[in-house]
């Protein structure tokens, strides 16, 4: 898998040295920051609010015949009891996902996986930086000041009618009010445009949730005040010097959400990860390296592969590396 991630991660570091400024890291466009000082997160909020939302990003990384029986090995038997409404993905321009009923948490869950290097259509969803505005048919509530970086956009117009239409028919099988969406990378991305679609179109009785990891900076200002009044307890994870999360950069008019959860170390013998709530959109003190926008441009040449894949905590990476029995 390691392989995999690479032709990406190369393709950021070659960015990052042509660039004619520093743009990692160094607020250069219009994007807000936020001063105050990030917070511990306990062991307790780990388990139970980030957890669960890993293991489905990690399953969506598994092929999707074994998704659809739930027979993927260990990424399936870590969450029991799940049945899976629909399925898809080509590795290509639409990338693996699922929508599944989890009765455990009596929860509707959107999953999708990240890039796949080994696709060059997989890649090309990551490295269209150009902005657009947002569909508006998908996005009735985004005026014409949001715009939306052009790749992730397209990638999730491939899957959304899907996505609607099975969230929705399970919302009304199960009498279920919780919709959670999750994915990794640039299932993150889609994670984040399938989360503010729901917000907008479901019932406000029902409580969409979202929580991601390795999220790569999905569109500009309006676009992050915009799923900020969606979504309020967006999460977004990110762990020790991954790259991911600094790109498309602040230079190209490109912002964060807020709700970056940042992992700040892991033990290598407990799995147990340090991390700290990030406040704000862009966290100043991120500069201290407390926050993931804080590196420096020879941090992001050194592109930690494995932080990017994992472990992030509990012994979790993404990947297809526990799809096996």
């Amino acid at each position: 898998m390691t392989r995999m991630i690479l032709p990406f991660l190369a393709f950021l570091a070659t960015f990052a040295r042509a660039a004619p400024t520093p743009l990692f890291g160094i607020n250069l466009g219009s994007g807000e920051e936020d001063t105050d000082k990030p917070k511990a997160v306990s062991q307790d909020v780990i388990t139970a609010n980030i957890l669960r939302p890993a293991l489905f990003s990690r399953a969506a990384y598994c092929p999707t015949s074994n998704v659809t029986d739930w027979t993927c090995g260990s990424s399936c038997n870590a969450l029991p009891n799940v049945k899976v409404l629909a399925s898809g993905g080509n590795n290509e321009e639409i990338p693996q996902f699922f929508i599944a009923s989890d009765p455990d948490t009596q929860t509707i869950v959107v999953a999708h996986q990240g890039t796949d290097p080994h696709e060059i259509l997989s890649i090309a969803n990551d490295i269209q930086f150009g902005q657009v505005a947002a569909n508006n048919t998908l996005f009735p509530k985004a005026d014409s000041s949001v715009k939306l970086h052009e790749g992730f956009q397209a990638t999730q117009g491939r899957t959304a009618d899907l996505v609607m239409s099975t969230v929705q028919s399970g919302l009304s099988s199960t009498g279920f009010k919780r919709v959670l969406v999750t994915g990794h990378s640039l299932g993150a991305a889609v994670a984040s445009l399938d989360a503010a679609m729901l917000r907008m179109a479901l019932p406000d009785d029902v409580q969409v949730q979202s929580v991601v990891f390795g999220l790569p900076r999905v569109g500009n200002q309006a676009w992050a005040d915009l799923l900020d009044s969606l979504i309020p307890d967006f999460a977004h994870v990110t762990n020790q010097k991954d790259p991911v999360p600094t790109v498309p950069p602040h230079a190209l008019e490109f912002e964060h959400p807020q709700g970056e959860i940042h992992i700040t170390s892991v033990d290598a013998k407990t799995g147990n990860a340090t991390m700290v709530a990030c406040p704000g959109q862009e966290n100043q003190l991120s500069q201290l390296k407390n926050c993931s926008p804080g590196f420096s441009i020879a941090d992001i040449i050194e592109l930690s592969i494995p932080n990017h894949l994992g472990p992030y905590f509990s012994g979790i990476s993404f990947g297809d590396k526990a799809c096996t029995p």
